[in-house]
């Protein structure tokens, strides 16, 4: 079965290389680290120290992995912490985050048996910790094979992906049996692992990590930049669209064109941030579409930064700085059929927060807040 599903994954790549060429040249995906995601990593200075591996898939997962990391090598200061993303926008975010932690930040090798070996040769973790969903059949197997305990942390499993995996449950049986422990957000979640074939002792509901993730008063310089800069006043009502996906920058516009004409022009302004990178043009073009003044987050700084309409925050890593400036909040990915995304950063300033309707990847977080 891992034979059928290594020949699938390459068919997979094979097919998808046209597209796979497109993203490299226009956006740069999958060329950076590719050396490291073939499991070709440098050399990792420890000192000599066992290493925990820990790996985060992008940029959500690296903040929720913050609380964790820092109680790891606290209880653990003999050892070494070595931090992988899969997401060129999670290794920014990581290489900032963990810039004092962690020996070294790379990226998550592809999950072919022999990159897989190659990557853990590299680094001869003595335990790995897996946040949130990455069952990656070929890797965990490696893992077992060398006698490396693997603990799936703040895990989830939504319903969507449950019903996929079904499908193939016995090969998913002997998957998920290559993790050791199982720390699961929700109870529905273990529910959902358990019935994939996971041994029950192993299985936990540890809560959510993201509950600990609370503020960064590392941010605190750049929420003031960002104030400065677009002179954000108390007399303004704000509106960030946070982590946006397409068509919800456009409804979201609308919305705010909607506001003005309320409250006035002066009173309210609009902050988009997309999701993912690649975007940010599209969104600059909407923008310029709908005839509003607006500046973007990464142009030098001008005149009209302090009074546009909209800002553009095409940046990585600086959205949570902006959420103590904001009135409301509009949490993207579930206006799009996306699943939604982490509401409680936001929440954790103090702000109002909005969502769609298809929050399914955090059910249990919605609810609570509901």
């Amino acid at each position: 079965m891992y034979l059928l599903y290594s020949l699938l994954l390459t068919l997979g790549v094979v097919a998808l290389l046209p597209r796979l060429v497109y993203d490299a040249f226009r956006h740069g995906k999958y060329v950076k680290g590719l050396r490291e995601r073939m499991g070709t990593l440098p050399a990792i200075e420890t000192g000599g120290r066992p290493v925990i591996w820990l790996h985060c898939v992008s940029v959500g997962e690296t903040q929720a992995a913050r609380p964790l990391a820092r109680a790891v090598l606290e209880r653990f200061p003999g050892h070494s912490l070595v931090v992988s993303t899969t997401t060129l926008t999670g290794q920014r975010v990581a290489r900032e985050v963990f810039r004092d932690s962690a020996s070294a930040i790379f990226y998550f090798p592809f999950d072919w048996s022999w990159s897989a070996r190659r990557a853990l040769r590299a680094v001869n973790p003595r335990a790995v910790l897996i946040m949130e969903t990455e069952l990656w059949p070929n890797f965990l197997r490696a893992c077992r094979a060398r006698s490396i305990p693997v603990a799936l942390v703040n895990g989830r499993l939504s319903e969507n992906s449950f019903r996929r995996y079904k499908l193939i449950r016995p090969f998913m049986r002997r998957v998920v049996n290559n993790l050791s422990l199982a720390l699961m957000q929700t109870e529905s979640d273990a529910a959902r692992l358990l019935a994939l074939g996971l041994s029950p002792e192993r299985a936990l509901v540890s809560g959510n990590l993201k509950f600990d993730g609370g503020t960064n008063p590392g941010e605190q310089a750049i929420t003031i930049e960002l104030k400065d800069r677009f002179h954000f006043t108390d007399e303004q009502q704000l509106v960030v669209a946070a982590s946006t996906h397409a068509p919800e920058e456009r409804i979201i516009i609308a919305a705010f064109k909607e506001l003005q004409s309320t409250l006035g022009p002066t009173r309210v302004r609009l902050l988009i941030a997309p999701r993912h990178p690649e975007r940010f043009a599209e969104a600059a073009s909407l923008l310029a579409s709908f005839g509003l003044s607006w500046a973007r987050r990464s142009d030098a700084t001008a005149a009209h930064d302090r009074t546009c309409d909209v800002i553009l925050l095409d940046s990585i890593g600086e959205l949570r700085a902006v959420y103590p400036l904001a009135s409301v909040v509009f949490v993207g990915g579930s206006i799009a059929r996306t699943g939604g995304h982490n509401v409680l950063e936001p929440a954790a300033a103090g702000v109002c927060v909005l969502t769609g309707h298809h929050t399914h990847n955090f059910v249990a977080i919605t609810e609570a807040f509901l």
